[in-house]
């Protein structure tokens, strides 16, 4: 069984999964207004209540490392820490556009996923299919959208935490078709993060839980 949790930024997520089966026992998503503190613990409780789980059968942890906000990075990775060492399972780190792009995979489209960085800046990763797998291409940037759409040269797939406003900047400023996923098709969820970790489980690689640290772009924060 594992347990996904991202908390890196103000969309905030958690999901249990059952690997053996490749199904999602239950998920919840929400709008955290930097209150990751003290609504995680509270939330988790309640998902193994609801699926009358307890922690003692787990069998991994998979942590959305960032970019993001600070605290709330660091909220859920000492939380996913403390249940690595206390229960002796492995932990994951996936860097948290992955899990942005992750759902969208399926269509043919390069794909841009966003995540809000705060006071206009939005940070972004460029993901295209090599050899029959999804990969990031270059550098995780830390830009504005303006600046952004100034690199689309061809038809993409915009994904992530973009509002009505985004989309219609987006499909205002570029002449190349663009796709911008819908509010619901674009919402992070800890079950795609946690099908992401069981890849890396599945081949026998986990993080080092004294080691493992969230991605930041910017120091000490990105303003969530």
């Amino acid at each position: 069984m594992l347990l996904a949790v991202d908390t890196a930024t103000q969309t905030a997520s958690l999901a249990l999964y059952e690997e053996t089966r490749g199904r999602v026992l239950g998920e919840e998503s929400w709008v955290s207004i930097n209150n990751h503190t003290v609504e995680l613990m509270p939330r988790l409780a309640r998902l193994f209540d609801q699926q009358q789980i307890a922690p003692e059968i787990l069998t991994g942890l998979v942590i959305s490392l960032g970019p993001g906000s600070f605290t709330g990075l660091r909220i859920g990775l000492s939380v996913l820490k403390g249940l690595a060492v206390a229960r002796k399972v492995p932990l994951v780190g996936i860097p948290t556009l992955d899990v942005v792009a992750r759902p969208h995979m399926t269509q043919s489209l390069p794909i841009w996923a966003i995540l809000q960085a705060g006071r206009g800046r939005i940070c972004a990763g460029f993901y295209v299919p090599q050899k029959g797998r999804w990969r990031r291409r270059g550098e995780i940037q830390l830009t504005t959208l303006e600046e952004l759409c100034k690199q689309v040269t061809e038809p993409v797939l915009f994904c992530g935490e973009l509002d009505h406003r985004d989309a219609e900047q987006i499909r205002g400023t570029l002449s190349v078709e663009t796709s911008v996923a819908t509010p619901a098709a674009a919402l992070r969820r800890a079950a795609f993060l946690a099908e992401l970790g069981w890849e890396r489980l599945a081949r026998g690689d986990s993080d080092d839980p004294a080691t493992l640290s969230p991605i930041y772009l910017q120091n000490p924060q990105i303003d969530g």
